[in-house]
């Protein structure tokens, strides 16, 4: 028989690497891929795989995972985490590079009923079905569970070299660890900034002011105290770290103001629309001085 390959969707998590031995142990090779974008990046994924020497590939998906995160086809989550649609996402994406590429049939580290949202088996079927990928993708961990792949139709897989675990226990992982070998490895969390809560309330005032806000709007409000106005939108630096990066990713006609002679935040002040009667500069002062805790009564503010 030919040598079997498949294309694993990898976090760098328990879960995935675990269905990276199962499916090595059952001969097939496979090659991880991660996918990252403004809300989630392959760190974790980048981490593990240093860890085994295990090579990853990672695909960037950042635009297109931003206009879905707009108008999401499911609906959201607990926040502004469209995790359907997101999983629908990578799983089309996985499968042109599939196809392209001659793999034999994609993986995942899902396992049944962990995640209640996307991971139950109605969303589960749904999403493949919306990918175009029914029967096609193999979840080892929970395989002896699921309907009949096509992979095991076309014999290059036996469920039986794969496992039945389903809910949000972490017994039978962590014994299957010590059977592999697996020492390092991070505790399970989403990874994701979409699924914290406060991040998703700036997230939706954001995309109430500017419904096309784009991939440095979505980014810059994480780095700091965000304030929404009808035309501009402030970041106030909470420590070092943010406010160089306030200074260091300016956009267009943004203003920095920098406080010289006496210890407080840098601030970014955004302009949505220009407006002539508006005197920015003013603005910018203004809300440094709210949000400062000492500020003199005597200052210098550098505008870049």
């Amino acid at each position: 028989m030919k040598n079997v390959k498949c294309l694993l969707l990898f976090s760098g998590g328990l879960d995935s690497m675990i269905a990276l031995k199962l499916l090595q142990g059952a001969g097939i090779i496979v090659q991880p891929i991660c996918f990252k974008s403004y809300f989630f990046d392959c760190s974790m994924a980048n981490k593990t795989c240093r860890n085994y020497g295990i090579k990853l590939r990672e695909v960037d998906i950042s635009d297109i995972h931003l206009a879905m995160v707009k108008r999401p086809r499911f609906g959201y989550g607990t926040s502004i985490n469209p995790c359907i649609d997101c999983h629908l996402m990578m799983l089309q994406e996985a499968k042109k590079i599939m196809e392209d590429e001659g793999y034999d049939f994609l993986a995942t580290g899902e396992v049944l009923g962990q995640r209640p949202m996307s991971q139950n088996a109605h969303s589960l079927s749904v999403i493949e079905r919306a990918a175009g990928l029914d029967g096609q993708v193999v979840r080892p961990l929970s395989l002896k569970l699921l309907p009949e792949t096509e992979a095991e139709k076309k014999n290059l897989i036996n469920r039986e070299a794969f496992c039945d675990i389903s809910g949000r226990g972490r017994k039978e992982q962590s014994r299957l660890a010590q059977v592999f070998g697996i020492i390092e490895y991070p505790s399970p969390s989403g990874g994701c900034i979409l699924t914290d809560k406060n991040y998703g309330k700036i997230m939706r005032s954001l995309l109430k002011l500017i419904p096309n806000a784009d991939g440095s709007d979505c980014t810059i409000i994480r780095k700091g105290r965000a304030f929404f106005f009808p035309d501009y939108f402030i970041v106030v630096g909470r420590n070092k770290e943010e406010s160089e990066y306030l200074e260091n990713n300016k956009k267009g006609d943004d203003i920095i103001l920098i406080p010289e002679d006496f210890p407080g935040p840098t601030v970014m002040v955004r302009v949505i629309e220009k407006n002539d009667t508006l005197n920015y500069v003013e603005l910018g002062i203004d809300k440094l001085l709210e949000y400062s805790k000492s500020v003199p009564e005597e200052f210098i503010i550098e505008v870049k």
